[in-house]
């Protein structure tokens, strides 16, 4: 599992300082985008010598409890699924010791020359099966 750390700014809340849940995409694709330089693959070179593009194509979010201006914000991003060019994510987001929100994403590998799926390059895959967990990875009965 990845783990990361991101606070929640002024920017980030309406004017009673509550998150703009749209703020919460913005902070999430930075996650993203932080975790494939984790693996030793930064977007402006998958994107510029690779042309390889990450587009979300599902994004399902439940939002449990608000988020502050000022709250430091535990992102826990978990793959799911590897497919030949898709990449399944569940992430969870607390604050404060609660969960805020849980998020079920997937992105696929896009060709930014042709913009259609192409399969994961072989290296990229690699790195992110050593990320892959089960459904059950963290369940003690298991």
């Amino acid at each position: 599992m990845y783990e990361t750390k991101k606070p929640l700014r002024f920017g980030d809340c309406d004017p009673s300082g509550i998150a703009y849940f749209p703020s919460y995409l913005n902070i999430l694709v930075g996650v993203l985008e932080d975790f494939f330089t984790t693996l030793g693959f930064p977007w402006r070179a998958m994107n510029d010598e690779r042309r390889i593009g990450v587009p979300t194509v599902r994004l399902d979010l439940t939002f449990k409890d608000p988020g502050f201006q000022g709250d430091e914000l535990d992102f826990k991003l978990a793959v799911r699924g590897i497919g030949r060019a898709s990449l399944d994510m569940e992430h969870t987001i607390s604050a404060r010791g609660s969960v805020l929100w849980t998020a079920k994403h997937r992105i696929v590998a896009t060709s930014l020359d042709t913009h259609s799926s192409t399969a994961w390059p072989e290296d990229i895959r690699a790195a992110l099966t050593q990320h892959l967990e089960t459904p059950h990875a963290h369940d003690p009965a298991t």
